[in-house]
C-alpha cells in the first residue's frame, strides 16, 4: 500500500427507480493523486471478484470495473456520455446522463454520490442513485 492510500470501510448503495435498492459492505483504499481523489475496491460476486475503481474530480467521475465484469461508466453533469459495460459474451454500449454529482471528503470519512439516467444498447434502463459512503479503518 502505498503511503498515501487510506485503508477505509465503504457502504454502497444503489437504488434504481426510487424502488429497487442494493446495499454492499466492503473494504478498500482511498486516495488522492493530482487533482483527483480515487476509491478501490473488491467485490465477490457469482461469476468472480470485481474489482472496482470510483475516480473524481472538480468536473467529472468515472467508474471502472474489471474481472468477472468489464464496465466503463464516465460522468459529467448534463451531458450524455458513452460508456461500456462487457459480459462473457457480449459487449454492450451503454449512456450515462448524471443529474446530480456529488464528492465529499473530511477528517477521514467521504461521500460520491451520483443520480443518473442510465441506458444500455440504447434502451432505457431506469434513473440510478448511487450513494458511496466511505471513512477510515482504525483497525486495518
Amino acid at each position: 500500500m502505498a503511503n498515501n492510500e487510506i485503508p477505509v470501510k465503504i457502504v454502497v448503495k444503489t437504488t434504481i427507480d426510487k424502488e429497487e435498492t442494493f446495499e454492499l459492505t466492503v473494504f478498500g483504499r482511498f486516495f488522492q493523486k493530482g487533482q483527483a481523489s480515487y476509491l478501490q475496491y473488491e467485490e465477490a460476486m457469482d461469476e468472480g471478484k470485481v474489482r472496482t475503481i470510483v475516480k473524481a474530480t472538480a468536473d467529472d467521475m468515472l467508474i471502472l470495473r474489471s474481472g468477472a465484469v468489464n464496465m466503463r461508466l464516465p460522468f459529467q453533469l448534463e451531458k450524455t456520455l458513452p460508456g461500456r459495460y462487457e459480459l462473457p459474451f457480449a459487449a454492450l454500449e451503454t449512456t450515462t446522463l448524471a443529474k446530480k454529482m456529488q464528492f465529499f471528503y473530511e477528517n477521514g470519512c467521504g461521500l460520491i454520490e451520483i443520480v443518473y439516467d442510465f441506458s444500455i444498447a440504447g434502451e432505457q434502463t431506469g434513473t440510478y442513485h448511487l450513494e458511496i459512503k466511505f471513512e477510515k479503518c482504525s483497525s486495518l
